[in-house]
């Protein structure tokens, strides 16, 4: 597997977004969590915010809906800058339309599950996505603890994607840091979401780095 870690700037300081982009060199991607306190408990920013800061930055962006009506709304982040757009399947109407008409406008289809979401009833679906995205925390808010009881799920899902020979990522979101990267990446994650864990070190470049090295070590030799 290739490691990825995804700063998400839900925890960055949001009057300096374009600053906090840069401050995370060597980041495959920065996370953004678009949030309609609606859908969950919380609302943050949307399009206008999203196409400001690909402006802002040569990272890429994830961005991760939290939002009631994904179908309506995920095509305009892939408009506004997003090279990865995230909607979640308790929300979505119809996912296989709304996930090829996210990469036929040009950007990575990604399905994020709740914790109490199981993944075996959307097996079928595994080939229309890019990525699926494991939360490890109840979605809504950043520095939560990680919910350890999600590891099976995690290993669960990994043997799904192999067992298919698909070219999918499966990301881990919420609660990830220096003492739960390790366990994400044995149970065959390979891309990490981490929040306070990057912008709430002394240098955020050099915690990404850090994580990297931790999740590149145990992820390799994961049994499967």
């Amino acid at each position: 597997m290739s490691v990825q870690i995804n700063p998400s700037i839900l925890s960055a300081d949001f009057a300096r977004l374009a600053e906090e982009a840069k401050a995370v060199q060597g980041a495959d991607w920065l996370h953004v969590d678009v949030m309609d306190n609606h859908f969950v408990p919380n609302l943050t920013l949307g399009v206008p915010v999203v196409e400001s800061l690909s402006r802002a930055t040569d990272t890429p962006l994830d961005c991760h809906l939290m939002i009631e009506a994904p179908d309506r709304w995920a095509p305009a982040y892939v408009e506004a800058g997003a090279g990865s757009v995230t909607f979640h399947v308790e929300a979505a109407a119809a996912p296989v339309r709304l996930a090829r008409e996210i990469r036929a406008k040009g950007a990575r289809a990604s399905m994020a599950l709740k914790p109490a979401t199981a993944i075996e009833p959307y097996e079928d679906l595994l080939p229309e996505l890019d990525m699926l995205l494991i939360m490890t925390v109840e979605p809504g808010f950043g520095g939560q603890a990680f919910l350890d009881i999600m590891l099976p799920k995690i290993r669960r899902t990994r043997q799904l994607i192999d067992r298919h020979g698909l070219d999918l990522w499966l990301q881990v979101d919420g609660g990830v840091s220096a003492e739960t990267i390790e366990r994400c990446a044995e149970a065959g994650a390979d891309v990490f979401v981490a929040g306070s864990a990057v912008y709430g070190a002394d240098d955020p470049a050099m915690a990404v780095r850090a994580l990297r090295e931790q999740a590149a070590a145990k992820g390799a030799d994961s049994p499967r």
